[in-house]
């Protein structure tokens, strides 16, 4: 009978501990750890839960169920200058003994005497002909490979971190947990779209064909019998302001339920996912501005910037109901 006895009770002290695994196991994890509680995370969530809902008049079926991103200043740091841009001058570095001319023309000539200054005073024409300088006349692989080869090595001038390294961990929480909720997910970026389709995949689990962004035009030729694509010197389009929302209708064809993004050069994304097309458009749609307030772990800035100017959509998001996230008091940690 002891023996009898001694069993009973090591099943039910079994039966006690498996089940306290169970509902230990069964209680949901944050998906969305980096993110301090506070108003920003409930207003995710709320709407998260809100459209993924059957039982919700705001229930929004799995095909429509899009989320725009921009890239710079939204998923990665962007200061002192664009990332693709500090690619564009180490490019000219590179580029420059076979460009002898380019000694005594700006913006080259600064870009060689490591004057970032004088680069930034001659404004955005002078980083468009940087682009043009060095993305254009090579092949779509030979591109790739430059980018590849640079993420691999370069490092931020301040920071003198990998550039891959400083993207921000609360927003790769979000887009996992959006598509956690069978959302799916499209940069929709002002950077050169060739740019970053090279670590789009490997750094925000986002496939090149989900990324939308600037083009230069490209054409297609026989090499020595090897089929490849010619970036040219001709620009192709600008996924920027005005031109998200046609990036969006073009290669995207639903409009998104939402959008995320940090600057002025987003605002037309956010006005395009939230406010209704006429008065039968009911769809829910969320925006989301990142406001660069953290000057001790990353930078703080917003109305007079160069970079990521952030005026009009902070004035406009109160009234349009987005979401303006706080780095310094919404997120506990930036980079991973």
């Amino acid at each position: 009978m002891r023996m009898h006895h001694d069993l009973i009770l090591t099943g039910l002290l079994f039966v006690t501990i498996a089940g306290s695994a169970l509902a230990q196991s069964a209680t949901p994890m944050d998906p969305l750890p980096s993110w301090n509680e506070g108003k920003s995370k409930a207003a995710i969530v709320e709407f998260v839960e809100r459209v993924t809902d059957q039982s919700s008049p705001d229930f929004v079926p799995v095909a429509e169920r899009i989320a725009t991103f921009d890239n710079d200043g939204t998923l990665w740091s962007e200061q002192p200058l664009y990332f693709q841009g500090l690619y564009a001058l180490d490019r000219v570095r590179k580029l420059a003994p076979d460009q002898p001319e380019w000694s005594n023309t700006e913006p080259f000539q600064s870009v060689l005497k490591g004057d970032l200054k004088g680069v930034m005073a001659t404004g955005m024409p002078a980083i468009e002909k940087l682009i043009f300088a060095t993305h254009a006349d090579i092949s779509g692989e030979e591109f790739q490979t430059s980018v590849r080869d640079w993420l691999a090595t370069a490092k931020h001038p301040q920071t003198g971190l990998p550039f891959t390294k400083m993207i921000f961990q609360p927003m790769l929480e979000l887009m996992a947990y959006l598509r956690a909720n069978d959302f799916k997910v499209y940069i929709v970026t002002g950077g050169g779209i060739d740019f970053v389709r090279v670590f789009s995949e490997g750094t925000y689990e986002v496939p090149p064909e989900q990324v939308v962004g600037s083009s230069l035009d490209a054409k297609f030729e026989m090499t020595n019998g090897i089929p490849t694509i010619l970036k040219t010197g001709k620009l192709d389009f600008i996924d920027d302001k005005a031109g998200k929302p046609v990036g969006i209708y073009r290669h995207i064809g639903r409009r998104p339920i939402f959008a995320a993004g940090n600057s002025d050069g987003d605002l037309q994304m956010l006005q395009y996912t939230t406010i209704p097309s006429d008065a039968k458009d009911n769809k829910p749609g969320f925006g989301l501005l990142v406001h660069h307030t953290d000057a001790r772990r990353e930078w703080a800035y917003d109305r007079d910037s160069h970079i990521g100017k952030l005026e009009k959509a902070l004035d406009d998001a109160p009234q349009q109901g987005w979401l303006i996230v706080d780095m310094k008091d919404d997120w506990s940690k930036i980079y991973p």
